[in-house]
């Protein structure tokens, strides 16, 4: 078992720490608000700190998981970051989809003091978390990563290393765009379904068997057909996220047509107000 701490206690995080705790790991907890840190020890076992650096201190493993860049850069650097309460030779895993330029960047920081650094987004959403069945993508040092894996099995489905720092958040635009895609797709084909006077569930039950079939299908149409999109992950955090995919495809040259149009559907709902609604509210634009 290991000495860990996690920073960041929002729907993804708490569940994920809770699972370190469950394991048997000894785990100190930082966030921003103290009543989700007081929340979480109060459920699990387990210490909260009032800074990043404290709660880091003696970690073997220091997991991150946040809102954007800007956030990161706040738990990891600075007088209070973790990285000024690790030891040499530990590790910051980095759960928050970011940008891979402040991956590395951070990872450099790390570097020059002796500590190590995997970046990890995950996939799979609240319920992945609190089910401990996330797919974790991680891009870091082969010897790192194996160090981190097996505590990261706490809460994963699936964990593999796909390449150099950065390659993590990489796949997780990959991912990310991905989604983008079938949401639109899904949305269009429920919303034409329920104009034609077809039952959606009917419908639904068969196609999902095909090559239709998606995750999205399997687990958001019957919200969708109901109108229900208060839980999941926010409409915000994912214009937050293809944001970071349009702007490292214009650094790579890569083309992104539907995901732009995708992201500006999305933009039409955080105008309708759903900015905190699930990302299966895009169906919205279409009723």
């Amino acid at each position: 078992m290991a000495k860990v701490a996690f920073l960041g206690l929002g729907v993804m995080g708490f569940p994920m720490a809770g699972h370190l705790a469950a394991k048997g790991h000894d785990v100190a907890v930082y966030n921003r608000s103290p009543g989700r840190a007081e929340a979480w020890t109060a459920r699990h076992r387990g210490r909260s700190l009032p800074t990043p650096r404290e709660a880091a201190k003696g970690a073997e493993f220091v997991f991150a998981c946040v809102g954007n860049d800007d956030d990161l850069r706040a738990v990891c650097a600075g007088p209070d970051g973790a990285f000024a309460g690790m030891t040499p030779g530990a590790i910051l895993v980095d759960h928050t989809t970011v940008s891979a330029k402040v991956t590395r960047k951070l990872a450099a920081q790390a570097a020059a003091t002796g500590l190590a650094f995997v970046d990890a987004p995950v996939s799979g959403g609240q319920a992945g978390a609190e089910n401990g069945q996330l797919s974790i993508m991680c891009g870091g040092d082969p010897a790192d990563y194996a160090r981190a894996e097996p505590v990261m099995a706490a809460y994963a489905r699936i964990c593999r290393l796909i390449g150099p720092t950065g390659a993590g958040q990489l796949a997780k635009m990959v991912n990310q765009i991905c989604i983008a895609g079938l949401m639109q797709g899904l949305s269009e084909a429920l919303a034409f379904g329920q104009k034609a006077g077809l039952d959606g569930e009917k419908v639904v039950e068969v196609i999902s068997q095909g090559a239709a079939g998606s995750w999205q299908m399997a687990n958001r149409h019957k919200t969708m057909l109901a109108d229900e999109f208060d839980f999941g992950f926010a409409v915000d955090w994912m214009r937050k996220d293809l944001g970071i995919c349009l702007d490292t495809a214009e650094e790579i040259g890569a083309r992104l047509p539907v995901t732009a149009l995708v992201d500006q559907f999305y933009k039409d709902v955080q105008l309708m107000g759903g900015g905190r609604n699930d990302t299966s509210s895009l169906i919205r634009r279409l009723k």
